[in-house]
């Protein structure tokens, strides 16, 4: 192929016949000689002038998002696959005219021309891929542009940012044989006719260009080669002068000497600039082509081949985006209609999610691509989330619009999915230009109430070391009384959050409805050394004080770990490893198998799935009847559970929760701990349910995240319990519906203690303790008959 390339750049551009390698160098050396009154001031140049490896030249790594995937069986929102595909600069047609870099989107098909997908050769060849969809928007049959049947496709991911000694350069290394003919061309006619003739300096040229400005009195042409460019931009400061323009030479005269034309042309097309992405020098042919059309280099049009080499006068002035017209005349090609990629918006908070990914990586050196896990659409979501919760708090509560010494209102937001451990999406603050703080994986924060689900399946959970029954079920009755409880500190005394108090209550009134005190009874009864047993189970890594305030969440968690513990409850009890990178290559685009986020654990099963549906069922219930209610009336509708959290002197408002399919987590609060005097249900849980019906819509069910909702596993059953006592239902007293893991169900009816032969036991006990027992009873009877 390369020899091909050769034969025709030689036969059908230039037609002069390049001398040998050995005798080209004699020939550069001889010039040397000849320079040699100028070598005082370019030696040390001279002998560092080699073209560097590809790995040297393009030294940072690009981090991507994750691939959009296309899979057999399942719904693919057309919306999202569309607006994917037009930020990575792909171009709408008709069904019949489907090319490379090109989509049709049809009621019952699609059809996308991917291109290759060069910084992970492996991760996507290109070609065409086919979907046929079913009635109910289904893919029922997917195939590549040969008809094989395929069960996922992939398309392109998008890039979030770079990382390196030049992350603010994009380039993109591509071998001369992959480049269209019509473009090196072009390249030579603008800057280097004479490129295949003159061995560094084009001593044609730098006569005409000196006559030039003498008769002009200023600089009006150069006569510098593209080897003297090449050397210019690799190894010296763009300031003329005429020292450097001597280096400059000494560079080109000794390039030529060591390397072949195809490698300086190979290199030059690799190197020079062609303009700014958003404060981002974009270095490269192949990185312009990718930035301006949106397609892979060898895919150019003859114009678009055109507009290229005209801007490597002046990339900025001649830029399509900044001025059209003058990148028009500037081409050779005219008539052709610019079409540019489009630009999508900046992707603004996911330097948060780049950093953490690069923070805990290992072994990362020489590596050129980064393929990670974040969900484009997702984070795009969670950011104007953040961003219109934080703007409506500031608008509709006047304290909040600058906390202590001018630092703003801050929130953060993370999505996983639970079944493998993936971040999706990630924002740390509000904004990541004023702060770089991650307040998502780094905020340590007390979780308030957000705890209580882990105190809670600890709990209903066996006690694996005794091999015993859970001592608790979601009937349990628990003490809502005031609590006096004597520690060495002193007198430990929680209230609730309204200051009232309820009498008995069930474990799962208590968890729905976040009532403190119950909570505070239950931690005692438990322990902290095993409620933070069952956190670290969860895959809350932090150590946490087993004092009794723990069962309220007085211990500190980061946001990820929180989101994390609750997306094992989703799971099913299965605790999955936190995963943040898909693929790694080196700068050839070849898979590198030894770089991996630092290591988090292995995936494991740490609780049984009834034992954590037991949990889910009460918090799906604190959303319809509890502290998360608030979520339906913001407009989602779908099957989720969740907690709010909030701390004392509302320094922290929390909102945690998850589907089948995805597990949220939002933080709100300032950094220097200031009150926000809003609970988490008022703060954090619209950012939640905004969130939330974007991604998987109002219904839940919607796009690749969506669910039909939660499924009960076997070791379940359900009886009719009485709320009063907690036992079984009987005559007199049905009782309501309740979960039990099998055989923890009462045994024992609440017929007798509801009759008058259970007030007779109850009297016959004597004692104030018993007639206050009757007494509650009774009122309980009373208040629940009028209820009907």
């Amino acid at each position: 192929m390369r020899e091909s390339w050769k034969a025709r750049l030689r036969s059908v551009w230039v037609r002069v016949r390049v001398p040998e390698r050995e005798g080209r160098r004699w020939a550069g050396a001889g010039f040397v000689v000849l320079a040699l009154p100028l070598l005082f001031v370019g030696v040390e140049a001279g002998v560092r002038a080699r073209i560097p490896s590809s790995s040297a030249i393009v030294r940072s790594t690009e981090v991507y998002g994750r691939p959009l995937t296309l899979v057999r069986g399942e719904r693919a929102d057309p919306a999202a696959v569309e607006s994917h595909l037009r930020r990575l600069g792909y171009r709408r047609v008709t069904a019949g005219d489907v090319g490379i870099g090109e989509y049709y989107l049809g009621r019952r098909g699609w059809i996308v021309g991917r291109r290759p997908f060069r910084p992970v050769s492996a991760l996507s060849g290109g070609g065409f891929l086919v979907a046929r969809l079913d009635g109910w928007g289904r893919i029922a049959r997917l195939e590549d542009g040969d008809g094989r049947r395929l069960t996922r496709g992939q398309l392109e991911p998008e890039l979030l940012g770079r990382f390196g000694d030049r992350a603010d350069q994009s380039r993109l290394a591509v071998p001369l044989a992959d480049l269209p003919e019509e473009l090196v061309q072009a390249v030579l006619t603008v800057e280097d006719q004479r490129f295949f003739q003159h061995y560094g300096l084009d001593y044609r040229r730098i006569v005409a260009a000196a006559l030039a400005n003498l008769e002009a009195g200023q600089i009006v042409q150069g006569g510098s080669t593209l080897t003297q460019q090449l050397a210019k931009n690799l190894f010296l400061h763009p300031r003329r002068s005429f020292v450097r323009k001597v280096r400059e030479a000494v560079m080109a005269l000794a390039l030529e000497a060591r390397h072949t034309k195809e490698e300086i042309l190979q290199a030059y097309l690799n190197e020079v600039y062609l303009g700014q992405d958003r404060g981002t020098a974009v270095h490269g042919v192949a990185s312009a082509s990718r930035y301006y059309f949106g397609k892979d280099v060898g895919s150019l049009t003859l114009a678009e081949s055109a507009l290229l080499a005209g801007m490597i006068k002046a990339p900025n002035a001649f830029s399509p985006y900044r001025n059209a017209e003058a990148a028009r005349e500037r081409r050779t090609a005219s008539e052709e209609p610019l079409r540019l990629r489009e630009r999508a918006p900046p992707i603004r908070s996911a330097r948060y999610f780049v950093d953490w990914v690069v923070r805990g990586l290992h072994g990362a050196e020489g590596v050129g691509a980064l393929v990670t896990t974040l969900d484009l659409r997702l984070q795009r979501l969670a950011e104007e989330s953040v961003r219109r919760g934080v703007e409506r708090l500031e608008r509709d509560f006047d304290w909040l619009r600058e906390g202590e010494a001018g630092e703003p209102l801050q929130a953060a937001l993370v999505a996983l999915d639970p079944r493998t451990g993936e971040i999706l999406a990630m924002v740390g603050g509000r904004d990541y230009g004023r702060s770089q703080f991650n307040r998502a994986a780094d905020g340590i924060r007390q979780p308030g109430s957000a705890f209580k689900p882990i105190v809670a399946l600890s709990a209903l959970s066996r006690d694996r070391s005794r091999r015993a029954a859970p001592e608790f079920t979601l009937a349990s009755v628990l003490q809502d009384e005031p609590l006096h409880h004597q520690m060495a500190t002193g007198v430990w005394e929680p209230g609730n959050y309204d200051g009232q108090y309820r009498g008995d209550v069930t474990l799962r009134e208590a968890l729905e409805r976040s009532l403190n005190v119950p909570f505070a009874r239950l931690g005692i009864e438990l322990g902290g050394d095993r409620i933070a047993s069952t956190a670290m189970a969860l895959g809350i890594e932090r150590p946490l004080d087993a004092y009794p305030s723990l069962a309220l969440g007085a211990s500190e968690v980061t946001p990820l770990e929180l989101t994390r513990a609750f997306g094992v409850l989703a799971a099913g009890g299965y605790r999955a490893p936190l995963t943040s990178v898909v693929v790694a290559a080196d700068r050839a685009g070849q898979l590198r198998g030894d770089v991996a986020p630092a290591p988090g654990g292995d995936g494991a099963w740490v609780y049984d799935d009834a034992e954590t549906y037991l949990v889910t069922s009460a918090l799906r219930g604190a959303v319809e009847r509890g502290t998360g209610r608030g979520i339906r009336e913001w407009g989602f509708h779908g099957d989720v559970a969740a907690k709010s959290g909030t701390t004392n002197g509302f320094r922290d408002a929390w909102f945690v929760g998850y589907t089948a399919r995805l597990a949220v987590g939002v933080w709100v609060g300032f950094d220097h701990g200031g009150s926000l005097e809003i609970p988490g249900a008022g703060a954090a849980l619209p950012i939640f349910a905004d969130f939330l019906e974007g991604a998987v819509g109002p219904d839940g069910r919607r796009g690749p995240w969506g669910s039909e909702g939660f499924r009960p596993p076997t070791g379940l059953e359900t009886v009719r319990v009485d709320p009063i006592t907690g036992l079984r239902g009987g005559w007199g007293c049905w009782g309501e519906p309740e979960l039990f893991l099998r055989g923890t169900a009462p045994e024992a009816s609440c017929s007798g203690a509801r009759s008058w032969r259970g007030i007779e036991e109850l009297l016959e006990r004597g004692g104030s303790e018993a007639r206050r027992a009757l007494l509650r009873l009774l009122e309980r009877i009373g208040n629940r008959e009028s209820r009907r």
